[in-house]
């Protein structure tokens, strides 16, 4: 196979929305195809359980496998200094002697593998995935022209296993979406792959609004926003969360925002009076958080029920959650 139908497959892999695993069994079949090596190993990594996990692997046996699995492997990667963006390194040419990696010394060399290459997966744009290791069974170190090859080859196979690239396919399911991002557990946010970035989604109240809701196991919400951060766009965008399905558990979900802006006729005080009724807060809260009279917000609830068709407070909320028609109240800060 040469190198340019691989690429071309490599590409096509990473654009798919298929299961993850379907890609990397792909991604792997399409490199041993390519590449002589004895065997491959395809691992991501597991800041939740600080284990590298196999998506994928050619030429290894089930007790290797099994080996590789272990704290103890994170940990030696991480001396090794392979969790960093780097081109590839022959496991010969680490900071850390062979010898000193009980991995090798336990496990790879007696399965009968002597060397092996190295390649660090981070997505551009987005967090460090996991790490690519082709091993041999000589002890000839991998050639100049495949070091190349292989890092030129590296953004392209992190982004097919890049795990926010299967929210994709549940965000498409959101009519109208037009930017994304991903959130991870551990605080940190990406731009979801396939979509544009938007500033309301950029170290912004929304993104804590979503980490909240997530957080306490909601799998769904849709809402609305202001969009003066985006005047092109029209008062108020819509933004849906939605819990991450088929991905690591180090990966919370997506918020997605969409330029919806009609929302059963409600004004945007009308909205955010909503958003209060949905938290439970009674009429004189409402005006306290609001700093509007009492009798204010009255006529607005009035005016809320005649719009949703709705004969109850309650209902309204209902229906408010139901059709994502009404803006959340930002968080307290706690002192």
């Amino acid at each position: 196979m040469q190198n340019d139908e691989v690429v071309a497959e490599i590409v096509d892999i990473a654009a798919s929305t298929v299961p993850l695993l379907e890609r990397t069994r792909g991604l792997v079949e399409s490199l041993d195809g390519w590449l002589a090596v004895d065997a491959i190993w395809l691992s991501l990594a597991d800041p939740e359980s600080n284990v590298y996990a196999t998506v994928g692997s050619t030429g290894l046996e089930r007790p290797v496998l099994e080996y590789l699995d272990r704290p103890t492997v994170a940990r030696e990667i991480q001396l090794a200094e392979l969790n960093q963006d780097r081109p590839p390194i022959a496991v010969t040419e680490l900071p850390v002697p062979v010898e000193g990696l009980p991995t090798w010394a336990e496990c790879l060399i007696p399965a009968g593998f002597r060397d092996g290459l190295a390649v660090p997966l981070i997505e551009p744009g987005g967090p460090y995935l996991g790490m690519l290791s082709l091993l041999y069974s000589s002890t000839e170190p991998p050639s100049g022209r495949l070091r190349d090859s292989i890092g030129q080859l590296a953004p392209l196979i992190a982004r097919a296993v890049s795990p926010l690239r299967s929210l994709l396919a549940t965000a498409r399911l959101v009519r109208g979406a037009t930017a994304g991002a991903v959130l991870l557990r551990d605080g940190s946010t990406y731009p979801l792959p396939g979509l544009e970035n938007h500033p309301s989604l950029v170290d912004s109240l929304v993104l804590g609004i979503a980490r909240q809701t997530l957080l306490a196991g909601q799998v769904y919400r849709s809402f609305m926003w202001p969009s003066q951060d985006a005047p092109d766009l029209a008062d108020h965008v819509r933004i849906t969360v939605l819990a991450a399905t088929d991905a690591p558990a180090f990966v919370l979900g997506t918020v997605l925002l969409a330029p919806d802006a009609e929302c059963r006729g409600l004004t945007p005080r009308e909205m955010e009076v909503l958003g209060l009724i949905v938290e439970g807060r009674s009429n004189q809260q409402i005006a306290t958080r609001l700093t509007v009279a009492p009798r204010t917000v009255a006529a607005h609830v009035e005016h809320i029920l005649h719009k949703l068709e709705v004969p109850t407070r309650t209902l309204a909320a209902v229906q408010a959650e139901r059709e994502g028609c009404y803006v959340p109240p930002c968080p307290r800060v706690r002192r």
